[in-house]
């Protein structure tokens, strides 16, 4: 059975291959439709993105280590009816060891100029699935949980005594990815 993530809970995933899984229900009413995005952020021992292409979103799929994958965007939750509409796959065995964590944050495109928010989303959530067993290991309700927010820092994956652990940092902001590009990465992205 999944864990309902609490703030700042740890638990000790024990897995290397994993998928982690953003969902929602598309727009049925009039104005424009919610585009929840997935990004990870791979992060060193002094807390920065060493180069851009450590940070994967929409626009970067692929790690430069082989380690994470984005599997696309979703601009209106329809890809999937029930389950996943976007989603980043982990094989922490590939993480390149200058890697000290892997932060997952989701947000809202152009949630403050359209004056959007989680509360407003059908059926928000992310989480973590086994990728071998297909199983759902731990879970975030983002409508319940994070209802006036537009962002959400999901949790950490991070690198303890050689092994991966996950804590949830459950924080959630009023903020757009720009954000926190600012605050992990200080080189210029190439658009």
């Amino acid at each position: 059975m999944a864990i309902n993530l609490q703030k700042g809970q740890r638990i000790d995933i024990g897995l290397d291959k994993m998928t982690i899984g953003l969902g929602w229900d598309p727009n049925d009413g009039t104005g424009y439709d919610f585009d929840l995005d997935a990004s990870a952020f791979m992060i060193n021992e002094s807390r920065q993105i060493p180069s851009e292409s450590f940070f994967i979103f929409y626009g970067n799929t692929d790690s430069p280590d082989g380690a994470l994958h984005h599997t696309g965007d979703d601009p209106t939750g329809g890809n999937s009816l029930e389950g996943d509409d976007e989603s980043i796959q982990l094989d922490l065995s590939q993480v390149d060891c200058a890697i000290s964590e892997i932060l997952i944050v989701v947000t809202i495109h152009e949630a403050l100029s359209r004056k959007q928010n989680y509360g407003q989303v059908r059926n928000s959530y992310i989480r973590i699935v086994d990728d071998r067993t297909g199983t759902e290991v731990a879970k975030y309700e983002l409508e319940e949980d994070f209802s006036i927010e537009t962002a959400v820092e999901f949790g950490r994956i991070y690198r303890r005594n050689g092994q991966w652990k996950f804590e949830a940092s459950g924080i959630g902001y009023n903020e757009d990815l720009a954000f926190f590009l600012s605050k992990y990465y200080h080189g210029e992205i190439i658009k």
